[in-house]
């Protein structure tokens, strides 16, 4: 009996965690074209690409981004998967070192979060999409130690830009916040995109 006892224990003891299922599982996954898959808060997230809106703000954000980091070693990167452990983010746009591979990672899946300064998330308007980004990745990018997360968000009101940075990954809060309605312009405090002005070239119609 104690024998039976000890082998039940032990093979408790050796069954992979739901991290190490989750990460397994994220990695087998054959999604169709135009969906991508997270690992956030203990789930595996899969949404689809953004809208025609969605990828304008994406890109004119990344494309400021680029002019303001040039000569600074640094760049603005799309559709990088972000790892922290075994999390998988997604980031509409990331700010990084220009080389990537000066950033480790397991097999090539992806940046470990720890060299990524900054990431930015256009909100989509479904209710879902929204907890995502305005909750549970607010708290797993502060987990994760990211600085800066910035959120750009239509749906807003008439729209929003919060700027997020002092993260205590201990208690995966962010503890400085500005938020600015559209056409009032928003700048990022810290790090190599510190002083980067969000504004109507990017948020406008």
């Amino acid at each position: 009996m104690t024998a039976l006892a000890h082998e039940g224990d032990r093979d408790a003891h050796d069954m992979p965690g739901l991290d190490e299922v989750l990460w397994w599982a994220w990695q087998a996954m054959e999604l169709p074209e135009g969906y991508r898959a997270e690992i956030v808060e203990g789930f595996i997230e899969v949404s689809p690409t953004g809208r025609r809106r969605h990828s304008v703000l994406a890109n004119r954000l990344r494309r400021a981004l680029d002019v303001h980091l040039a000569g600074s070693g640094h760049a603005a990167f799309q559709d990088v998967n972000v790892l922290h452990g075994h999390k998988v983010f997604i980031p509409d746009v990331l700010v990084a070192p220009e080389d990537l591979e000066e950033i480790p990672g397991p097999d090539g899946l992806g940046v470990d979060a720890c060299g990524v300064a900054l990431v930015a998330e256009v909100v989509s308007p479904g209710h879902d999409d929204r907890t995502r980004d305005l909750v549970r990745k607010r708290r797993a990018y502060a987990r994760a130690g990211i600085p800066v997360y910035v959120i750009v968000d239509d749906h807003d009101g008439r729209g929003s830009v919060t700027v997020l940075s002092s993260p205590v990954p201990g208690e995966a809060v962010y503890t400085t916040e500005i938020r600015v309605a559209y056409g009032t312009d928003a700048a990022v405090p810290e790090g190599p995109a510190k002083g980067f002005v969000i504004t109507e070239a990017v948020t406008g119609p």
